[in-house]
């Protein structure tokens, strides 16, 4: 077994590298199937039940404690919501329609699949609302929120990725009815050529990053963190979901966004320094998780397929209320359900030039994701009460 604490990280961070270092270089297609991420969590997890990895190591915790707040800092720092509504304009609106879904939805499959599933499986879904909201981040923000078990959090990781599979060709190949879907959610003439003309407008090449730079976000993710760490023990716990960690990724979290209103917003290379973060993290927590929790895959698995199609229902029934066409919705189901890593994707397939700012939703999604995510678990919990 390694037992170094610096021994650990190195492993865990090299197994991170080494993953998107082999998609990078053999360009297999399994990886559009089962993404790093699948991998980096898996990994870490099986080298623990072979006794390489310890169950437990201090490196696990500061983790949590030091390295994930620091990453929604990073990660929130560039939301730009009225960007992202002057183009997408009710576009937003069905996001925020999907978001509601996958609240709605986490609930209802909960109700439905949790007597196959252990007492604290409601934690797993939280992480799960987490990543359908947001993305990755929020999933691993709202697992250490809740102190989701590794276990529950590798069922969320699982389902996550075999429901995308279904998902996300779903979503692109919507495109072929983009005629029929746009006049049957009697979508405006000029909708799309104003789309068109206000992303044009949104262009802006990001700048190399300056070695001080690097700094300045460290100042804020850092300060940020000790302040939220300071005020989150005198907030009130509300057994099960609101307890002193929760209340420290909320105050985090809000913290961010009200940066994201300032000058700081500005600096670049936070978000590529948040990704490298998270994917460290969900090494850490795959190293903690036990083999024995995938027993329960086939029912959180079923689950997970009733809450996207709800979630999508949600979406459909926005784009007609908002009178939003075909390429919007999607984007925005893929910037809730896929995040930043996905909504360009779909962004791209259905208008090269809606890439830009399908990352700007992503990023409104990155901002609800703890807040919703949260509320999704307290739901389900209330719901088999």
């Amino acid at each position: 077994m390694i037992e170094s604490d610096i021994g650990v990280l190195a492993i865990l961070v090299g197994i991170a590298a080494f993953y998107f270092r082999l998609e990078q270089v053999t360009g297999w297609r399994i990886f559009t199937v089962f993404p790093p991420l699948l991998w980096i969590y898996a990994t870490p997890m099986i080298l623990n039940n072979l006794g390489v990895l310890p169950g437990a190591s201090p490196v696990y915790s500061q983790l949590s404690e030091l390295a994930l707040p620091v990453f929604i800092v990073l990660m929130l720092l560039t939301v730009n919501v009225p960007a992202a509504v002057k183009v997408m304009g009710g576009g937003v609106l069905v996001m925020l329609m999907g978001s509601v879904g996958v609240v709605v939805g986490g609930v209802v499959s909960y109700v439905i699949v949790h007597g196959w599933l252990a007492e604290d499986a409601w934690k797993g879904f939280g992480a799960l609302a987490g990543s359908w909201i947001g993305g990755t981040g929020n999933m691993g923000a709202v697992a250490a929120a809740l102190d989701t078990p590794p276990s529950q959090l590798g069922l969320a990781i699982l389902a996550d990725n075999l429901v995308y599979v279904v998902w996300l060709p779903i979503l692109l190949g919507s495109k072929a009815f983009a005629e029929k879907f746009n006049a049957w959610a009697r979508v405006p003439a000029d909708r799309l050529e104003n789309m068109e003309r206000n992303a044009a407008e949104l262009h802006e090449e990001e700048r190399p990053v300056a070695m001080r730079e690097y700094l300045y976000l460290g100042v804020l993710g850092l300060g940020v963190t000790w302040v939220a760490s300071v005020l989150a023990p005198m907030l009130p716990e509300v057994e099960p979901v609101l307890s002193t960690a929760t209340w420290r990724v909320i105050l985090i979290t809000t913290f961010a966004l009200l940066l994201s209103t300032t000058r700081a917003s500005k600096l670049p290379g936070s978000q590529a320094l948040a990704t490298a973060i998270v994917y460290v993290f969900v090494a850490g927590m795959g190293a903690r998780a036990s083999l024995s929790g995938l027993a329960q895959a086939p029912a959180f698995v079923m689950g997970a397929y009733i809450w996207i199609f709800i979630h999508g229902a949600f979406c459909l029934a926005g784009a007609w209320i908002f009178k939003v066409d075909v390429h919007s919705a999607a984007i925005a189901s893929a910037a809730n359900v896929g995040g930043a890593a996905s909504a360009p994707v779909v962004a791209a397939y259905h208008r090269q030039s809606l890439v830009p700012v399908a990352i700007l939703m992503a990023l409104i999604g990155y901002a609800l994701g703890n807040y919703l995510a949260i509320l999704t678990a307290q739901l389900c919990h209330w719901a088999v009460s």
